[in-house]
């Protein structure tokens, strides 16, 4: 039996209760002569007897589905709050006419933002456990990477500068001839000299030097004084002191890396100009090579190292441009506002 049925039923019930007890209480006061009277008495065709009982009795029904209807009603908004509750939904707040429905619905809404505080606590948690795992697996990897990197400098690195002073010292005490032998000769020289630039560039990948405490014109300055030290090419630069953000240093100094270590593989160049420079507000880092060039457009969607330059540019308010040109060497240049 549904709420606005009992409510019907239990208010008729006592509907005709109070009329038998009035009726009773008046009739004991103000006695008939006769109960005849009751039945004799007609209000159309049907006696009078039956006819108040009745009328009571209906007006009973209809107050009863009007109190079920709002019963019905406000536990209706009640079952709503309970889904919208176990759904994580927001409750609405509402007020309501009856006390006890707006007492419960206001503990409903206690315990939504009970809940609410144990989800963003769980939500905190389980970031705070993944950032926690994400920085042991770098820990890892950086620790892995050093360890390849010492392994492959001070085996593959050396055998490499080894083979090559030995192929100098060969070609250089053969007599000069364009025989087949002393081509072969150059080429592999060629070959070991080529090798030992992807290996500096590889170990640099492995290996990224870090600032360290020391400013991104010190870093910069250590990087390249170690490249031109090692490789054979000609390395300049001019680096202009300016104060920076330690994020900015460290993007600007990770996209010098990237980019001195795709012209040590790819660029076959002679010649390196790193620049870094304040000019207008905005803080710009060019690096420009001789080498062999590249497609841009083609490079850009399959390189992950290029999208990498341009995604730390980005993360800095920067902005990267890159032009490239078959044979006439590839400039790099970032330019990032300084506020």
């Amino acid at each position: 039996m549904t709420i606005v049925q009992r409510q019907i039923l239990s208010i008729a019930l006592f509907s005709f209760f109070l009329l038998l007890v009035f009726s009773i209480m008046f009739f004991l006061a103000f006695p008939l002569e006769s109960w005849k009277l009751l039945f004799e008495r007609k209000v159309g065709n049907l006696p009078f007897v039956y006819i108040v009982p009745s009328v009571i009795l209906f007006l009973g029904a209809l107050y009863g589905l009007y109190i079920g209807a709002g019963w019905k009603k406000q536990l209706l908004l009640v079952e709503n709050s309970l889904i919208d509750l176990e759904q994580g939904r927001q409750i609405s707040a509402q007020t309501h006419s009856m006390q006890e429905v707006d007492s419960i619905c206001s503990k409903i809404d206690k315990v939504q933002k009970q809940m609410a505080e144990q989800t963003k606590l769980s939500q905190k948690l389980a970031n705070e456990k993944a950032e926690d795992q994400e920085k042991r697996i770098q820990d890892i990897v950086s620790q892995e990477r050093n360890r390849l990197a010492r392994e492959l400098h001070d085996s593959v690195s050396q055998q490499l500068f080894a083979a090559s002073m030995m192929m100098s010292a060969i070609t250089e005490t053969r007599p000069l001839s364009d025989d087949r032998e002393s081509k072969q000769l150059k080429m592999v020289e060629a070959t070991i000299n080529q090798s030992q630039l992807e290996m500096r560039a590889l170990l640099l990948h492995l290996r990224p030097v870090a600032l360290k405490g020391k400013s991104l014109q010190e870093g910069m300055k250590e990087l390249l004084v170690e490249l031109s030290q090692k490789v054979p090419m000609n390395i300049t630069w001019k680096i202009e002191a300016m104060p920076l953000d330690k994020g900015v240093e460290d993007h600007l100094f990770r996209i010098l890396q990237e980019s001195v270590s795709n012209t040590l593989r790819h660029a076959k160049s002679t010649t390196l100009e790193v620049l870094l420079i304040k000019r207008d507000e905005f803080v710009i880092l060019r690096i420009v090579d001789d080498g062999i060039g590249f497609d841009v457009e083609t490079r850009k969607s399959g390189s992950y190292g290029l999208q990498n330059m341009y995604e730390r540019a980005v993360e800095i308010g920067g902005t990267l441009k890159i032009i490239s040109l078959n044979n006439k060497g590839t400039r790099l240049e970032v330019k990032v506002p300084v506020i």
